[in-house]
């Protein structure tokens, strides 16, 4: 019989948002002879990391999407599961608004259970008022409290909970040798996307409502309108795309703003950047940031991104409130040029070196599989 311990990660879907590319790098750097990773979806098909979390040893299930008219359905669905599934001893689970219920399950079949939160927001509007109310009791359920930032976790599980022992912070850490500046990986990528002769503002994240794109457009309205020698540099995909495409044609940028689509080179993407620019309207930690940061890049970043993402002196915030102008010009002052530095040891001081954060969460397992911690609940 196999020694080693299977984690049942929960998520929505396996594409490349912060939450998910945060465990896909601990997977890729733990010790997968002692913990391996499987995942359940709440959808089906293949996504993004479907292929590479496979060639891993991981296994990859579905259940259905929660529609709350479907409550009874998805629980049988998780009961049928662990029924039929008794090899895991351990749950972790990253979709907040439906943790209740399948932590809940998961704990009548005598599973460990973690629940993570990776933000500070649900939005806001009717649907994200459900959401809270779904949530709120998680911080009562689980058996661990992880959360990305003090923030994200005093938001999802209160000020008190994350006072307590069974409360851990898990840093989104990343691989920083992939980040570190490279000149001539620098003047490659230039090469290839046509911007050699160009100031390049970059940015990283779904086309989702939370990365703010629209006032993004805005404010590289206002650049455009003072240096038409600048692009702007978007990296990711969405259920917004067609939108930002509209915006972006009913500004007259369609010449200057370069849509990459989801990439697997984002490291390389960073070297052809000149500024890094993030109004996202929240952030559970802002992941992208700190990669930007380990790049040596000038980060511009709203006053929404925790504080626990400036490592740095490459990075700034601007208030959200402030106009598109204001932004623009924050943006523009590193358009005379500065010299790219290294950062790799001040992002591990800081404790974002995956290599160190895939071995605490290695001890972690193993301990609570142990039975080495002893906070666990028996609700």
């Amino acid at each position: 019989m196999s020694s080693t311990i299977r984690v049942l990660h929960v998520f929505g879907a396996l594409n490349r948002g912060g939450a998910e590319t945060m465990i896909m790098n601990i997977y890729r750097n733990i010790n997968r002879d002692k913990i391996q990773f499987d995942f359940m979806m709440h959808c089906s098909g293949n996504c993004d990391y479907t292929d590479e979390i496979r060639s891993l040893g991981g296994k990859i299930y579905s259940i259905p999407r929660f529609t709350g008219e479907n409550y009874v359905h998805y629980k049988e669905a998780w009961n049928n599961f662990f029924e039929g599934h008794p090899e895991y001893k351990m749950i972790h689970g990253h979709v907040r608004s439906t943790a209740e219920i399948y932590l809940k399950i998961a704990k009548k079949h005598k599973l460990i259970t973690i629940a993570h939160s990776h933000s500070t927001s649900n939005g806001a509007g009717f649907l994200a008022i459900i959401k809270n109310m779904m949530q709120y009791p998680v911080r009562y359920r689980a058996d661990y409290l992880f959360a990305c930032s003090e923030e994200a976790g005093k938001w999802m599980y209160g000020k008190k909970a994350v006072q307590n022992s069974n409360f851990k912070m898990i840093r989104n850490a990343i691989d920083i040798s992939k980040y570190s500046y490279n000149q001539e990986l620098r003047k490659t990528k230039r090469t290839d996307l046509n911007v050699s002769d160009k100031f390049v503002i970059g940015h990283v994240g779904r086309f989702q409502s939370p990365k703010n794109h629209m006032f993004l457009l805005d404010l590289f309205k206002e650049i455009h309108c003072k240096n038409s020698n600048i692009v702007l540099l978007l990296v990711g995909d969405g259920e917004l795309r067609p939108q930002i495409e509209k915006k972006i044609a009913d500004l007259g940028l369609e010449n200057c703003v370069i849509l990459t689509g989801v990439r697997s080179d984002v490291p390389e993407l960073m070297q052809a950047m000149d500024v890094f620019a993030f109004p996202s309207l929240y952030e559970g930690l802002g992941i992208v940031a700190i990669e930007a940061q380990a790049a040596g890049l000038p980060c511009v970043v709203s006053d929404a991104v925790p504080q626990e993402a400036f490592i740095t002196d490459l990075i700034q915030s601007v208030p959200l409130a402030d106009s598109a102008q204001i932004w623009a010009d924050e943006i523009l002052k590193y358009r005379g040029g500065y010299e790219r530095q290294d950062t790799s040891e001040q992002i591990k001081a800081a404790g974002y070196d995956i290599g160190n954060s895939a071995k605490e969460l290695e001890n972690f397992y193993l301990g609570v599989s142990n039975g080495t911690d002893s906070v666990l609940r028996h609700v």
